[in-house]
């Protein structure tokens, strides 16, 4: 269960429901249909459990910063470890690979396209750093569109292929494929995290979650005077999901419409850390801000703080008898209401507890929101012209002799 507090719509949100009905039902846009057609992938990913110790997961964007979220966010649960290869950083890449038995790890190659020059050169590299023929070989699967170039290379290497659907966007897909398979063999509770997405699915277009709506209208209305959104999540287990939200708001939101440029730029902040850093620029910096706190009111473990009054530290003796959740969460309550008294506009969402389920929620409210937001400016949320316009330039600095100083 989330609570969400609403932000005041300046128009009739009717239109934008509307809007959203039709694309859920014209069948353009796939993430809308995932918490049903993604269950019977669970199974799927349960028949290629044979023991591994290790899962890698090779991919980058969309095709990974959903998993990595996950599981960042359920890393206590998880059964077997998840080893992600995303940025082709050299160091990086051998550290890892030397902390991994090939013939102990379950390795997934993930890109929706196929074709992605990272996650590829990153395979090939894993290929030849341990010497592995791909060809019949029992530990590798991959994670692509239909008939892509990936998915053609794993009929050629009889290795299993699993399909994202093509009207799902890679920023989209966490709850198709690219995630639930790795995140099943992991030994996550998915079946709970597609629960909790289609419970919030059901609730708004039952027209029972219109704050969604309102907060759309809010961003668009108002993108000139705050143009940048940031998202202050209250608990380190969400680090990665508020980074996992930076991808898809940026890359769904950041356009062209003729010859305007549109966006709402997205800021991902840690409390209380970010409070020793950032704070300051939303009180007293421009007033080009606004903000959603998400706050976790009942997290699975608590630490006493204890009631040791120190020398010279009796100044927060204030704390005694209470607990770090509870200071926490107290941190965050405190900088919403100097916020407010700020002036700087916000929100909050709460969690009553970090579990699949309402993990699943929040991912569905988020790319909810997103849709809705695009709709309300009038812009493609699903397209991303420039980061293709930067693939192109790559394969352009790579068509001379074939090599880059490293």
């Amino acid at each position: 269960m989330i609570f969400y507090e609403a932000r005041p719509a300046p128009a009739s949100t009717q239109w934008l429901y509307e809007a959203l009905v039709a694309e859920r039902s014209s069948g353009k846009v796939g993430y809308y249909h995932l918490p049903d057609h993604s269950l019977p992938l669970i199974q799927r990913a349960q028949e290629l459990d044979w023991g591994f110790e290790t899962i890698v997961h090779i991919g980058i964007g969309g095709s990974s910063l959903g998993p990595k979220a996950l599981a960042h966010l359920f890393a206590s649960k998880l059964k077997r470890p998840i080893i992600f290869l995303e940025n082709p950083d050299p160091v990086e890449i051998r550290l890892k690979l030397a902390s991994l038995d090939p013939q102990k790890a379950q390795i997934f190659v993930v890109s929706k396209s196929g074709r992605t020059v990272e996650t590829l050169a990153i395979f090939k590299a894993l290929l030849n750093h341990f010497q592995i023929d791909p060809k019949g070989a029992r530990n590798i699967a991959v994670i692509t569109d239909p008939d892509s170039p990936l998915d053609r290379f794993a009929s050629w290497a009889k290795v299993p292929s699993f399909h994202i659907p093509p009207n799902v966007g890679g920023r989209f897909s966490v709850l198709s494929a690219v995630g639930i398979v790795p995140l099943t063999l992991a030994g996550l509770d998915t079946a709970a995290l597609l629960e909790g997405a289609r419970t919030f699915r059901e609730l708004f277009f039952a027209q029972q979650a219109n704050h969604l709506l309102a907060k759309a209208l809010f961003f668009a209305h108002n993108a000139k005077r705050y143009p940048i959104t940031v998202l202050f999540s209250y608990a380190s287990e969400l680090e990665e999901f508020t980074r996992w939200y930076v991808q898809l708001w940026g890359e769904s939101l950041g356009k062209r419409k003729g010859q305007e440029r549109v966006g709402l730029t997205p800021v991902g902040l840690l409390g209380t850390s970010d409070q020793h850093s950032f704070l300051q620029l939303l009180i007293d910096g421009p007033r080009d801000k606004s903000v959603t706190f998400l706050k976790v009111a009942r997290f699975g473990e608590d630490l006493p703080i204890g009631s040791r009054s120190l020398p010279h530290l009796e100044g927060v003796d204030f704390l005694d008898g209470h607990s770090l959740a509870q200071l926490l969460n107290a941190e965050c309550d405190a900088t919403k209401r100097a916020l407010e008294l700020a002036g700087v506009p916000n929100d909050l969402i709460e969690l009553q507890s970090l579990d699949e389920e309402s993990i699943g929620e929040l991912i569905f409210y988020f790319q909810l929101l997103t849709s809705a937001t695009a709709l309300a400016l009038g812009i493609n949320a699903y397209d991303q012209p420039g980061v293709e316009l930067g693939k192109r330039v790559l394969r352009q600095l790579f068509s001379g002799d074939g090599r880059q100083s490293g």
